[in-house]
């Protein structure tokens, strides 16, 4: 059985906007043993020219609807506006798959063919929908995904791949 657009971005997004929310919550809960200090870490970057962690989370979150909703043949619903702390993050998150939850599989149906247009920073992407899924979409939603793991870990949180796909396991290192 084929994999439709539907399979391959809903779920997919639900599934890694949830392993964001427990990135964010294992930097919450190791900020205090670590000495880390949560408002900081928010404006944290991997380099000086790079986007802070909360613009990383915060893009993400947009991604997973900048995706979906025009996917589906719907117009993206407002984000909203959420504060800069890490409650604002998970506010902005549940936001997110609040929204996701709301969509079905019979939104998808003949999308193949939809044109879909992207502002990727200065230029305009114009794509059919499974290339503007698998070119342009998915990969940057788990670049930010990933820049937002690697500031995590580059402060010091304690972190791996089971936090980051929740499939990994590994045992007490010998």
């Amino acid at each position: 059985m084929p994999v439709g657009l539907y399979e391959a971005s809903v779920p997919v997004f639900l599934r890694y906007v949830d392993r964001l929310r427990g990135l964010i919550r294992a930097a919450e809960s190791q900020a205090s043993g670590l000495g880390l200090d949560l408002p900081a870490i928010l404006d944290a970057s991997l380099a000086p020219d790079m986007l802070p962690f909360e613009t990383q989370v915060a893009i993400a979150a947009h991604f997973s609807l900048r995706t979906c909703f025009p996917l589906a043949g719907q117009v993206i619903p407002p984000y909203g506006e959420f504060p800069r702390t890490f409650e604002g993050l998970h506010s902005r998150l549940h936001r997110a798959v609040s929204l996701l939850e709301t969509l079905e599989p019979s939104h998808f149906e003949g999308a193949e063919p939809r044109i879909i247009e992207s502002q990727a920073g200065s230029a305009v992407v114009s794509l059919r929908a499974p290339e503007f899924l698998f070119q342009y979409a998915l990969p940057n939603f788990f670049f930010h995904l990933t820049t937002a793991y690697a500031i995590l870990r580059s402060k010091g949180v304690v972190l791996g791949k089971e936090q980051f796909d929740g499939f990994h396991a590994y045992g007490p290192e010998p």
